[in-house]
C-alpha cells in the first residue's frame, strides 16, 4: 500500500485570528514578519491567518513602502476600514455624543448635544442617542458591518448588562441605560456599557498618551473626578466591577467641602469643577468645562483669584496623586476631562507634592502626562468596548453581523 501525504487546512481559531486582528486594530498597519514575532508564530501560520482575515475583507495585504533594504520585503497588513464599524457613545454630565467608528479606530462620523442638568434623565438621554445612532447605521457605507455598540457612562455600571447602579452628579439609581438602548436602537445588537474612567484609562494605554505601559493610572475630571488603574496591563475592576473611584478617596475629613455622594473632604470634593468656581469667586450659574477653561485661562493671563484658586485645587490634586503612586506604582499618571486643562496650571503644586510625599523609589519612574487622545478618550474607550466582541471571534461576529 503507498502511503501518500495529504494537506489538510485546519480552521483557524477564533482566538489565534484576533489576536492578529487586534494588532492590525490598534498598530493600523503592521508587517507580516512583525506580527509574527509579536504572536510567537512562524511564517506560515501567520501567512494562513492573514489569509482568512483578508477573505472575510477585515484586513488588506500591501507592498511596503521603499525601505532601501535588500531583498525581499514583508508584506504591510493593514485594518479594511470600511468592512466593519461600531457605534459607540459618551454621556457625560454635560454633553452626549455619538460616534461611528470604523475598524483601525478612525472615528468618521460624530454627533453631539448639550445633555441639561436636570437630574435623573434616562428618557432624554436614551431618546438623544438612540435618535443619532440610527442616523450614523443609515449612512454607513453599503457592505459594512455593525458588528457592536459601546457606551461610555459617567457612574458605577454593572458589568453584564449596562445598569447604571449610581450616578451622583445627576442622581441616577440603578437607571437600565444599557438595555434600554439597546431596545431604542433597534439593531439587534446588545449595548456594553463602561465605567468612563474606566474605558478612558484602558483607551490611553492602547492608543493615547500611554501605549507601552503596563501600570498607568487615568484620571477624569468632570463635575467630579473618575479613575481607571491598568496593573499588569489589566484593568483594575473590583470584586464587583465597581473599582477605581478614586474621586471618593478621602483626603480631607475634618474641613473638607461637601461631596454629592454625601460624605466630606472626598477627593473630587477638593479638586473637582465647582471647588475650582467657587475658589476663584465665579458664581453658582457658570459651571461647565468652559467654565473651568475660563478659570484657567484667567489664571495663566495672572488673575490673581483664578491663580490662587488654581494653586490650591492643583495642592488637593497633589496630595491626591501623591497617594495613588504611592499605593500602585504606576509608569504613568494621565489627566484627563478637565483635568487635562487644570493639571498643565496646577504642576508646580502636583510636583512639589510629589517631591515631598512620594516614596524616592516609587518616583524615580512615574512619568505625569495629559491625555494624548484629547477630549475624546471615553469615545475612544467605548469604540473599542464595542470592537471586543469582533477581536474575540472576527469570523463568528462578522457572519452573525451579516
Amino acid at each position: 500500500m503507498v502511503m501518500r501525504e495529504v494537506s489538510v487546512a485546519w480552521p483557524q481559531s477564533p482566538t489565534s485570528l484576533g489576536a492578529v486582528l487586534r494588532h492590525v486594530h490598534l498598530s493600523g498597519s503592521v508587517s507580516r514578519t512583525a506580527l509574527a514575532e509579536r504572536l510567537g508564530v512562524n511564517r506560515s501560520t501567520i501567512k494562513a491567518l492573514i489569509a482568512d482575515l483578508v477573505a472575510a475583507g477585515l484586513v488588506r495585504e500591501e507592498p511596503p513602502a521603499d525601505t532601501g533594504r535588500r531583498g525581499r520585503p514583508s508584506l504591510v497588513v493593514r485594518p479594511e476600514p470600511t468592512r466593519a464599524y461600531v457605534l459607540a457613545f459618551d454621556v457625560a454630565v454635560d454633553r452626549l455624543v455619538a460616534a461611528r467608528v470604523d475598524l483601525g479606530g478612525a472615528i468618521v462620523e460624530r454627533y453631539e448635544a448639550v445633555r441639561p442638568r436636570s437630574g435623573p434623565d434616562l428618557e432624554l438621554v436614551v431618546d438623544v442617542l438612540a435618535r443619532f445612532g440610527r442616523r450614523l447605521h443609515a449612512s454607513a457605507p453599503a457592505g459594512s458591518a455593525c458588528v457592536g455598540v459601546g457606551a461610555s457612562y459617567c457612574g458605577m455600571i454593572r458589568p453584564g448588562d449596562g445598569m447604571v447602579r449610581y450616578g451622583p452628579d445627576l442622581g441616577w439609581v440603578d437607571q437600565a441605560f444599557g438595555a434600554e438602548l439597546g431596545r431604542r436602537l433597534g439593531l439587534g445588537l446588545p449595548v456594553a456599557v463602561g465605567n468612563e474612567a474606566h474605558l478612558g484609562a484602558q483607551a490611553e494605554q492602547q492608543r493615547g498618551a500611554g501605549i507601552g505601559h503596563q501600570n498607568l493610572i487615568y484620571l477624569h475630571g468632570d463635575v467630579g473626578v473618575g479613575g481607571g488603574i491598568i496593573v499588569g496591563g489589566s484593568l483594575l475592576a473590583g470584586d464587583g466591577g465597581y473599582g477605581c473611584e478614586v474621586g471618593h478617596m478621602i483626603v480631607n475629613p475634618y474641613d473638607g467641602r461637601r461631596c454629592l455622594c454625601g460624605s466630606q473632604g472626598c477627593f473630587e470634593a477638593e479638586v473637582g469643577e465647582r471647588a475650582l468656581l467657587d475658589l476663584a469667586g465665579r458664581p453658582a450659574t457658570e459651571f461647565g468645562w468652559d467654565a473651568v477653561r475660563s478659570v484657567v485661562d484667567d489664571a495663566n493671563r495672572g488673575d490673581p483669584a483664578a491663580q490662587e484658586a488654581v494653586r490650591r485645587v492643583g495642592d488637593w490634586l497633589g496630595i491626591g496623586v501623591v497617594n495613588l503612586i504611592n499605593l500602585f506604582n504606576p509608569g504613568m499618571v494621565v489627566f484627563g476631562g478637565t483635568l487635562r486643562d487644570v493639571y498643565p496650571a496646577a504642576t508646580d503644586q502636583v510636583r512639589a507634592r510629589i517631591a515631598a510625599n512620594v516614596l524616592p523609589v516609587a518616583r524615580e519612574r512615574v512619568r505625569l502626562r495629559i491625555s494624548g487622545l484629547g477630549y475624546d478618550t471615553t469615545l475612544v474607550g467605548a469604540a473599542e468596548l464595542g470592537f471586543a466582541p469582533l477581536l474575540a471571534d472576527p469570523l463568528g461576529t462578522l457572519a452573525r453581523a451579516a
